[in-house]
Order: structure tokens, then C-alpha cells, then sequence
């Protein structure tokens, strides 16, 4: 299960992760949220060694949002060595997001 980050562990997670991290920014109200995240989860258990998944609250944590500029939620955002590599805003399916992993991989 994707763990949920806060203002004060996501700098260090993301500058220090061993792999691609992908962060599904999301908020609690959110259909579009609630559709993705299942398909986040079930990826994250598929791509576990290879990926690290994590969830960011845009309404618990609107720092990160601004400084990413989150308009939309949900945005799936994968970063490389720390630095943000690919977005995808709104609802995907699970092949679509599987292709974009695979990429950034």
C-alpha cells in the first residue's frame, strides 16, 4: 500500500529514493481520485522493487501542491533522482499508466 507522505519526509523520500518514484497527488473528495487509486495500488504491489509509490493529500499538504503546481487532482507525477520526469493529470486506465511506468523505468 502506497504510503502517504507530508511536507516534512517528501523532500528527503523523493531526493533519497533507490528507484522511480511515482506520488498520486489526490484529495479525500475526489471521484476521479477514488477511481485511480486502486489501480495505483495494485501497480505499486506489481512494481514493488522496481518503483516506489506514495500518495500526497493536496488538502493536508498544500505546500507540495503549490510547489508542483497541482491545478488538478488526481496528478500522477514520477520522479528521478528527485527530479520530476513525467505528469499525467486526471483519471488514466491501468494500461495507460502501466506504459507511462514501463517509460520512465
Amino acid at each position: 500500500m502506497a504510503q502517504v507522505l507530508s511536507v516534512k519526509d517528501f523532500a528527503s523520500t523523493i531526493q533519497q529514493a533507490q528507484h522511480p518514484v511515482l506520488i498520486d497527488f489526490y484529495a479525500d473528495w475526489c471521484g476521479p481520485c477514488k477511481m485511480v487509486s486502486p489501480i495505483v495500488e495494485e501497480l505499486a504491489g506489481q512494481y514493488e522493487g522496481q518503483l516506489d509509490v506514495y500518495k500526497v493529500n493536496v488538502d493536508d499538504s498544500p505546500e507540495i501542491a503549490g510547489q508542483y503546481q497541482i491545478m488538478s487532482i488526481p496528478t500522477l507525477m514520477f520522479f528521478k533522482n528527485g527530479v520530476s520526469v513525467r505528469t499525467q493529470i486526471g483519471f488514466v486506465p491501468k494500461p495507460v499508466l502501466e506504459n507511462m511506468i514501463k517509460e520512465v523505468l
